[in-house]
């Protein structure tokens, strides 16, 4: 998921979001640990999509700031 598609949800669905890619990467963790498997780009995958989620929530809390600021 890009970041211009995180933008267009609404601050509810990226939360949503953001729990259901860390329950993911939780067990993709817990998996790799239990067993060897190939899925280090998939864990890549989800640890970005967390970053983005996490930058996009801030940018708005950032803005959220400037607007009451001014």
């Amino acid at each position: 998921m890009k970041a211009a598609e995180l933008r267009e949800m609404s601050d509810e669905q990226l939360g949503l979001t953001l729990e259901d890619t860390c329950k993911i990467l939780f067990r993709m963790r817990i998996q790799a640990q239990s067993e060897p498997s190939n899925a280090a780009a998939e864990m890549k995958r989800q640890r970005r999509l967390i970053a983005r989620i996490k930058s996009v929530r801030r940018e708005r809390e950032i803005a959220a700031k400037a607007a009451a600021a001014s």
